[in-house]
């Protein structure tokens, strides 16, 4: 009765006037499976095309030794496995971006594994986002947190959208990482923002937060003004020698619960079906896209954690009738 009384208060397709609470999201978790994905779909046909994907590739262009101690992270240099890697050459980014392209990638993310750059590394990865954003390809990269001055420099270059996560509630934030606060990736995506360059903001879930943490990381996506134009949702990739390696299955249907979520509160954001598919079966990713999932990220690898290869995403494509973005 709470749930359903919760959704009268608060139409579940249309953006709420007020800021959306935690217990209202809670109400949405709570309804019969099939009643929230009812809804999300019907959000999901209002805002965007009802069997269409945003295919997007990501190149990890600096891997290992960040200062980070990001508890999920391989990179990290706290506790990673792995090997530190010098920033690549701009060619070889170039040559990764066509082959992506050439698969049927519409959009290009880069990666590198830093707290934040330093100016140097930052005319380099300018270059990157120039070059690939002449290839035809829409640009994004996720560089650590930004000092003053180096959004815009990102925008001059022709940067479409910068990743930073909040990666999960504030209130479990400081059990996964304690070399920085959350406060700090806001204080990067108000800069990303000033400078005019589109938000990609998400989380990564099942690190063994409760439902309700889950619903909290959700509220702080949805009640930025606005709310993320991407919002990736990563399903926690448990990696060899991290604080997480052992960390609980979160269960699926409970992952396809939060997509819903997602789906319903941020209407018009792409909602990115992210880390954790290589595990997951094709029906459960179907299950996604029904709850409102539409862009994935396509290719044999993210950063460290393995990806379903290109082939399989285009078998299942087929399979569910999806054409690409």
């Amino acid at each position: 009765m709470e749930a359903t009384s919760t959704l009268q208060a608060v139409s579940a397709t249309s953006v709420p006037a007020q800021r959306w609470t935690i217990q209202a999201l809670l109400g949405l978790f709570e309804l019969p499976f099939n009643d929230l994905m009812y809804r999300a779909q019907q959000v999901h046909r209002e805002h965007h095309e009802a069997n269409a994907v945003q295919r997007s590739t990501l190149l990890s262009i600096k891997t290992g030794g960040c200062s980070e101690d990001c508890g999920y992270c391989s990179q990290s240099a706290h506790h990673g496995e792995a090997a530190k890697e010098a920033l690549l050459e701009t060619e070889d980014v170039i040559a990764a971006a066509r082959a992506a392209k050439d698969k049927g990638a519409s959009r290009f993310c880069m990666g590198a594994a830093w707290r934040g750059p330093k100016d140097k590394d930052l005319d380099r990865v300018a270059d990157m986002i120039a070059a690939v954003k002449s290839l035809g390809l829409e640009t994004c990269v996720t560089l650590g947190m930004l000092k003053d001055g180096q959004a815009e420099r990102l925008k001059q270059a022709g940067l479409d959208y910068y990743n930073h996560n909040l990666d999960t509630a504030p209130e479990f934030y400081g059990q996964v990482i304690k070399t920085h606060a959350q406060s700090e990736r806001f204080d990067t995506l108000d800069k990303v923002r000033e400078a005019g360059i589109k938000v990609c903001c998400g989380g990564i879930v099942g690190m063994g937060e409760t439902r309700r943490q889950r619903a909290s990381l959700l509220v702080e996506l949805a009640n930025m003004n606005p709310a993320p134009d991407s919002v990736p949702i990563n399903e926690l990739v448990p990696m060899p020698g991290t604080p997480l390696e052992n960390a609980p299955p979160l269960d699926p249907f409970e992952f396809v619960r939060t997509i819903a979520v997602a789906r319903i509160i941020m209407p018009e954001s792409m909602v990115r079906l992210s880390a954790g598919r290589q595990e997951m079966s094709d029906e459960l990713q179907a299950l996604c896209f029904l709850a409102g999932a539409n862009s994935i990220f396509y290719g044999d690898k993210l950063l460290t954690a393995g990806n379903p290869e290109a082939d399989r995403d285009e078998a299942l494509f087929a399979r569910l009738g999806f054409s690409a973005i």
